[in-house]
């Protein structure tokens, strides 16, 4: 009967202290009816910018010489330099507290609820109503300077990050961290994201195919993504069978010792 408790504790523990291959897979039972989800995975609504978040303008024109004035660089030197990635985030424009950025010579412009394709054609419609006529052929580019987000929690390199893409999913900021640590919870990774009217949190779930439909699949500017623990980090009894079964041991060993301590007392 004793043999017999140790036993079914041993498997009890066991069953519930190690992490489960299902705990880890990623995009896991996908169908025939949700292959197609893998294929086309859901449509993001077009971004539209906040404050804080910093834009790339760029503008051309058939005589470069009469654009050059609302460039940055008319603030400052003339002396052209090589533009990177992260000197487009120092370089760009700032949305400032009240929605607007301010521009050389166009002055305060109002972006706040705006996305970047209706900023583009704000900025084309002022310089060609105020500066130009149609055949200078005015091109405006308008970009965000950078996807910034944070990762924390269950994740290998914690912090903030940037990346410099248009669009970024869940699994590439993740994998831009190192990827979910094995005593990290998959099913319910925590989204938090601002938006005009607040901050809301949001939940997804990594290891089901079907996340590629949710719309916190692709993340925004000034995300912030929590990994939460699984249970088996709190009970501490090891993430895999060979480390639940060495805890076991050393726990068994323990109580084995102490009894013997006190029977010989």
């Amino acid at each position: 009967m004793g043999k017999t408790f140790w036993v079914l504790l041993v498997i009890g523990i066991l069953s519930v202290s190690c992490v489960s291959n299902k705990d880890l897979l990623y995009l896991q039972n996908y169908s025939k009816d949700t292959l197609s989800v893998a294929v086309n995975p859901v449509i993001s609504k077009p971004y539209r910018v906040q404050t804080n978040d910093v834009l790339s303008v760029k503008i051309k024109a058939l005589d470069q010489k009469l654009v050059d004035m609302f460039s940055p660089s008319a603030l400052g030197s003339t002396t052209q330099t090589t533009e990177t990635d992260q000197s487009l985030y120092f370089n760009g424009f700032t949305v400032n507290d009240h929605g607007n950025i301010r521009m050389p010579v166009l002055g305060e412009v109002n972006v706040l609820g705006y996305t970047l394709d209706e900023i583009r054609q704000k900025i084309e419609k002022q310089l060609l109503e105020e500066y130009f006529k149609k055949e200078a052929n005015i091109f405006v580019d308008v970009k965000l300077a950078g996807l910034r987000y944070t990762v924390n929690g269950e994740i290998t390199v914690p912090g903030t990050k940037t990346l410099y893409q248009d669009k970024v999913t869940i699994m590439q900021a993740i994998a831009n961290s190192g990827d979910i640590t094995m005593t990290g919870n998959r099913k319910e990774v925590v989204v938090i994201r601002q938006y005009p009217h607040g901050t809301e949190m949001h939940t997804i779930n990594l290891t089901d195919a079907k996340a590629m439909q949710s719309p916190f699949y692709y993340i925004q500017p000034n995300d912030y993504i929590y990994i939460k623990p699984l249970k088996q980090k709190s009970w501490g009894t090891g993430t895999t069978g060979v480390q639940s079964v060495a805890t076991i041991i050393t726990a068994l060993s323990l109580v084995t010792t102490t009894l013997l301590l006190f029977k010989n007392l």
